[in-house]
């Protein structure tokens, strides 16, 4: 492509405007390049090796993971009343976004940068186009494969409609720069600018922009933005899977027999589910090429492989080695599954599951739930954590994220579940609740619900078997459990069953119901008095 493209200013952006001046030298910057050449750069510059699969394997230093705590939002006349702003909706004066932008401006006159023009939204008519701007080619490799890129046929690159910038070696000063740490991410949305510093890793890229969606879409378009993955079957039914890390929702929606939509974020209008996203960032830990073929095969030149390590001195990675981090990730574009849907668009769902990796092993493998039950569980957003996968976790934790997505959110939770219960009820969409996680006993006592039972349950749902057995109501949760279920051992589709010591678990459940209704008490009087109502029964 034409290297003075790049020189389009952004509407009235201050990222158009010193931008531009910025890099009229074109021996400032790389614009546009392909994976090959970003890859080839990377190895020279020493950030990264390629494994015995082709993918570049990197580390992302000091920070394996998103720091929700140092995500800002500027607080101007346009965000002021509209944003929920709590601890994870921080804000900060539009005096320290343009300290910060001017110091970052300043810090990259003697820098070579990497540089990107790409879009969300596959549905064009929401789709949104983006400048990134990297200092290292690892990074804009991932943009790459994370976002939309332009068709070949298109000779004149669109406008920019957002700049993000993210400078992993540039760091602010908490004394004077209104953020908690050296490390930040500012998202400005009358300016439309991402600012991103002190931190390399990518995963900070693709959730800025996906909160940044999740203002504008819902505001503007009244599309209801989702943290889901999505995929549909050969008779055209598009099924939802929401859940949080380690649940499963990149798993179970990469099956072979439907095609992938996306794996983690989607929007949703009056007619149609559309991926926001152009690629996959999926989790590597303990990565089996039996039981996620796709995912394995696309680890392949162009994808990228953040913080793996290899076996011994060779290249080829160990993926069940958590020396660096449990949170080990590739991401790579989505034509590199097998099954990718294109365009990735398609009808209303029929089905929602809701994934949660119930340590406790108290809520069933699979139970049909209400509408208002749905809400219920939607806006709690439950999973559990074990021991091991963070510092300071002995026994299992319990953990609540509103709509799956807590920290992505900058409206109200309820929002979002309002919208989603309308479609829901409109469109009569059912909704299942999965346990991915433990039966017959709380983490340590009880075994992992298999792999091979969650699909079989899945996959019984998609083909209409379930609407054809009778269902029973759990105690204490009221869940609608099946009597049957094609592929799964009766006894443990309810979990009490599944238990040897029944008082035990009693005990245990009365005790997660408690949690429910605790992390509950923030929505009391914002829905409905059904939704309040759907919720386990607490003594």
């Amino acid at each position: 492509m034409n290297d003075s493209l790049i020189t389009k200013a952004s509407r009235a952006s201050i990222a158009g405007q010193y931008f531009d001046n910025l890099i009229t030298n074109p021996e400032n910057y790389y614009y546009q390049l392909l994976p090959e050449d970003l890859i080839m750069q990377a190895v020279e510059k020493g950030e990264g090796f390629l494994s015995s699969t082709g993918a570049l394997v990197i580390s992302t230093g000091e920070f394996t993971g998103r720091s929700p705590k140092d995500r800002f939002i500027v607080k101007d006349a346009l965000t002021h009343s509209s944003v929920n702003w709590n601890e994870l909706n921080q804000p900060i004066e539009e005096k320290y976004f343009r300290q910060l932008f001017d110091k970052m401006m300043a810090y990259l006159q003697d820098k070579k940068l990497w540089v990107r023009d790409c879009a969300v939204c596959a549905k064009e008519e929401y789709q949104i186009n983006i400048r990134v701007v990297n200092e290292n080619p690892c990074c804009n490799l991932f943009a790459y494969n994370m976002f939309l890129q332009p068709r070949e046929e298109e000779h004149e690159l669109p406008t920019p409609d957002w700049h993000l910038i993210q400078l992993p070696r540039f760091f602010a000063d908490p004394l004077k720069d209104g953020v908690r740490s050296p490390n930040f991410v500012i998202i400005h949305f009358t300016q439309k600018i991402i600012l991103i510093g002190g931190t390399q890793y990518t995963g900070e890229i693709k959730k800025a922009v996906f909160s940044m969606l999740n203002f504008t879409l819902p505001k503007d378009r009244n599309v209801l933005t989702m943290h889901c993955a999505a995929n549909v079957g050969k008779e055209k039914d598009t099924a939802l899977f929401f859940g949080l890390s380690g649940t499963g929702k990149t798993t179970l929606s990469a099956d072979p027999e439907r095609k992938l939509i996306g794996d983690d974020e989607h929007g949703w209008d009056e007619d149609s589910v559309f991926n926001i996203e152009g690629g996959c960032y999926a989790k590597t830990i303990h990565l089996d090429p039996d039981k996620e073929p796709g995912i394995f095969k696309a680890i392949r030149f162009g994808a990228l492989a953040e913080n793996v390590c290899f076996f011994g001195n060779s290249n080829v990675i160990d993926f069940s080695s958590k020396k660096i981090t449990e949170n080990t990730r590739v991401s790579y574009p989505l034509e590199y599954m097998d099954n990718a849907a294109r365009p990735s668009v398609a009808n209303i769902p029929a089905n929602i599951f809701f994934l949660s990796a119930d340590a406790f092993g108290i809520l069933p493998p699979v139970s049909r739930l209400t509408p208002a039950r749905a809400m219920y569980y939607f806006i709690s957003g439950y999973t559990a954590k074990v021991a091991g996968t963070e510092k300071g976790i002995t026994t299992p934790q319990p953990t609540f994220s509103a709509c799956f997505g807590a920290p992505f959110l900058p409206l109200h939770p309820v929002r979002y579940a309002q919208m989603l219960g309308e479609k829901i009820e409109k469109h009569r969409v059912k909704v299942w609740l999965i346990n991915t996680g433990w039966t017959g006993g709380v983490y340590g006592v009880g075994t992992r619900i298999p792999l091979e039972y969650t699909r079989a349950i899945i996959s019984a749902v998609l083909n209409g078997k379930l609407d054809r057995v009778a269902f029973h109501r759990q105690p204490v949760f009221g869940l609608m459990i099946p009597s049957h279920c094609p592929g799964v051992p009766s006894r443990l589709l309810n979990p009490e069953d599944a238990w040897q010591n029944k008082e035990a678990y009693a005990k245990a459940a009365h005790k997660l119901a408690g949690f429910f209704a605790a992390n509950f008490k923030k929505f009391v009087g914002l829905v409905s008095k059904e939704i309040e109502s759907a919720g386990p029964v607490v003594y």
